[in-house]
């Protein structure tokens, strides 16, 4: 397997591109249930499959463009809004970057660590055993290092703030239970992680909104970076409720580019 990765990741980005829109596009029209949970997800946030369409080629490009994110030369990033790190990074107290399954997320901590240092993003290990040890050394670049989604990955993560870096985390992945609470997301009640929030306020850490925008034949990322003015909440529901009000802020931006299938509304197994 990380040989054909390797190989891939040779291929220029906008061909991986263009393979990855065809795959998204079988991927919708050979599954019912992925076809489903798209439109139905789509819906819920109030948009028509004519202002989404462009996401089910974005979900096959995602997919298409690992290999080159994981094993291959660095693509080109844009950054927009960049003075909202020198502020944050002057002010010594580490920096937590929330960024909905939108874009390239891949690319936006990639690209913090080659411009600005180390960062620590939280993942889920791979379920097959057999794709573990791929995930884990592709992951690993200078300057960016992964937690799990365990206790000894937040304690990682707290390690890393308390040292003024920056921690990077998937705020609309649905965490295991009893890690998190239920809160609304597109006006409907979604399995929503606590830790964004604890991290901030045990830290004192500047909160930053960021998603990864895939540029047009395969010019890149351009990383769109938010400030973070609200102050949350010390209650867990209200937290995760303003977080998810930031993430659909953020999708809003670029419909198109979400990750419409992904099962957000799903009950972890053992959550009431």
């Amino acid at each position: 397997m990380k040989t054909l990765f390797r190989v891939l990741a040779v291929l220029p980005l906008s061909l991986l591109h263009a393979i990855g829109s065809v795959l998204g596009w079988l991927a919708f029209l050979a599954s019912p249930t992925y076809r489903g949970r798209f439109l139905a997800n789509a819906r819920q946030a109030g948009y028509a499959f004519g202002q989404v369409r462009g996401a089910v080629a974005a979900a096959g490009r995602l997919i298409a463009e690992v290999p080159r994110l994981w094993f291959g030369a660095p693509a080109a990033v844009q950054w927009s809004g960049a003075h909202l790190i020198d502020d944050a990074l002057a002010r010594g107290r580490g920096i937590v970057f929330l960024t909905p399954h939108l874009g390239c997320f891949e690319a936006t901590a990639q690209g913090y660590a080659s411009r600005y240092g180390p960062i620590t993003v939280l993942y889920r290990p791979a379920r097959k055993a057999w794709l573990r040890p791929l995930v884990d050394s592709a992951r690993s670049r200078r300057n960016l290092f992964t937690a799990p989604t365990t206790l000894a990955g937040v304690k990682q993560m707290l390690k890393a703030l308390h040292a003024g870096q920056a921690v990077g985390l998937l705020p609309d992945q649905v965490p295991p239970d009893g890690l998190g609470v239920w809160a609304p997301f597109f006006g409907r009640p979604a399995y929503t992680m606590t830790l964004s929030a604890r991290l901030a306020r045990q830290t004192g850490a500047q909160v930053l909104l960021a998603w990864g925008e895939r540029l047009a034949w395969g010019r890149g990322y351009r990383i769109h970076l938010r400030p973070w003015t609200d102050e949350l909440p010390v209650q867990a529901e209200a937290a995760a409720a303003q977080v998810n009000a930031g993430m659909e802020a953020l999708i809003r931006e670029c419909p198109a580019q979400y990750l419409w299938g992904y099962a957000r509304y799903k009950t972890p197994r053992g959550a009431a």
